[in-house]
């Protein structure tokens, strides 16, 4: 299982960001997919998740309004775009599959939300 992450970057408040997610090593049209991030000194919260078909969506409180998970099937890809960012959401982005007996994690693309 391999997922990497992309599209992070330095963003003032109030400007957008769509990071993207590419996964290969099973078949990711099976799979719920997540994004987190974790911030200086904080612990990893969770962000978003995707249903496999993509009809299922749900998000933090903190995000919800703002962002919006998706999900290309055909790419094996899930994107996580971000906009009104705020200075807060400023940390590393990580993609994630999460199965019963395993845990796969991306390396995570750094997210700088500042003036």
């Amino acid at each position: 299982v391999q997922l990497v992450e992309s599209g992070g970057g330095l963003v003032q408040p109030g400007g957008s960001l769509r990071l993207s997610c590419a996964a290969s090593g099973f078949t990711f049209s099976s799979y719920v997919m997540s994004w987190y991030r974790q911030a200086p000194g904080k612990e990893r919260e969770w962000v978003a998740g995707i249903s496999s078909s993509g009809g299922w969506r749900n998000y933090a409180d903190s995000v919800k309004g703002r962002f919006a998970i998706s999900r290309d099937n055909a790419k094996n890809t899930v994107y996580l775009q971000m906009n009104s960012l705020k200075p807060e959401d400023t940390a590393v982005y990580y993609c994630n599959n999460r199965r019963a007996d395993s845990d796969y994690w991306g390396q995570g693309t750094q997210v700088t939300v500042s003036s």
